[in-house]
């Protein structure tokens, strides 16, 4: 949309550069000049959301079952990588074959239909007038599902991972350019989701309750994509092991996030709740390697100063 805005902009007013002699604007033609520049801006915004449409009709039919996904990846993969590159016939159907296996597979199907889920959501994101909230209840309806298959999706992380502006699915319907302030592009990149679409939306008093559960949802996504997803063999699955990854997620991360998500509450409004908890945080974990920024952000709450849940994280 912006670059379709640029190029509007630069022959308006190129057009303007040709003028025969030097000559003031006068207020009637200032004022028709930027009429003219708002109706070419809402005429780009409309095409770039014609081809949004478009798209998205065409990622909704194919997400409705595992073999219309597969179907219209097979389709793109054609275009993009066989026919757009002059390709023969002969030879995607031999890589079709080859990967015959894979495309087989429940778990890839699935794996592609969460990434045109996601993707239909990113261009929405992008229209013109979207619905932030909508799309947050949305979000967070893929994020659920996907981890509540964490196990079953362990093999698909690599299809999970990628941004959906770079699949071939985006490829094969010309999807270029687009940029969405606060909205990752993958389905689990975790920390993006929900500090920048879940969380937002929830930190005001008459929504405490919502904020606090919604922190307890991340928890639990966070430790089954490192129970499910980081270095656990089918050895220690089969023994009922934890990975080395897990046992510091719950020692060092999890902690981490329960002190955050109390220091959000209490910025959000819950003081005093929030503050016994925390006070009761330090001393259960006071032996944790955060424990000094703990107690260092918690005086600072006490007298006052805002304290940024996710600085203090990274601090």
């Amino acid at each position: 949309m912006k670059t379709l805005f640029a190029m509007a902009t630069l022959a308006l007013f190129s057009s303007l550069l040709k003028a025969e002699s030097p000559e003031s604007l006068s207020e009637a033609d200032r004022e028709a000049l930027l009429e003219r520049l708002e109706n070419i801006q809402k005429e780009a915004n409309s095409r770039v959301d014609a081809r949004f449409r478009i798209a998205i009709n065409a990622f909704s039919s194919a997400m409705t079952s595992n073999d219309a996904a597969i179907d219209l990846y097979l389709r793109c993969e054609e275009k993009v990588n066989f026919e757009d590159k002059k390709k023969k016939s002969s030879d995607f159907r031999e890589w079709k074959r080859k990967n015959s296996d894979k495309f087989s597979e429940t778990s890839f199907r699935v794996a592609l239909r969460y990434q045109l889920r996601w993707l239909i959501l990113t261009l929405e994101a992008a229209s013109e007038e979207p619905d932030r909230e909508r799309l947050a209840g949305q979000a967070a309806k893929v994020v659920d599902s996907i981890f509540s298959q964490a196990d079953d999706l362990a093999d698909q992380q690599d299809t999970l991972q990628m941004a959906v502006t770079g699949t071939v699915f985006a490829r094969a319907y010309d999807i270029k350019g687009v940029e969405v302030e606060e909205w990752p592009l993958s389905p689990v990149q975790l920390q993006g989701i929900y500090d920048q679409i879940l969380l937002p939306p929830l930190r005001r008093v008459d929504r405490i309750s919502s904020l606090r559960a919604m922190w307890t949802k991340r928890m639990v996504h966070e430790g089954l994509r490192v129970e499910h997803w980081k270095g656990k063999s089918e050895d220690k699955k089969a023994r009922g092991e934890e990975s080395p990854a897990y046992e510091i997620f719950i020692t060092e991360t999890l902690p981490d996030l329960r002190w955050d998500a109390e220091v959000d509450v209490y910025n959000a409004g819950d003081e005093r709740t929030a503050a016994m908890r925390m006070l009761k945080h330090i001393d259960e974990n006071i032996a944790h390697k955060s424990a000094p920024k703990w107690v260092s952000a918690f005086a600072e709450l006490l007298q006052g100063k805002e304290v940024d849940p996710e600085a203090d994280a990274e601090g």
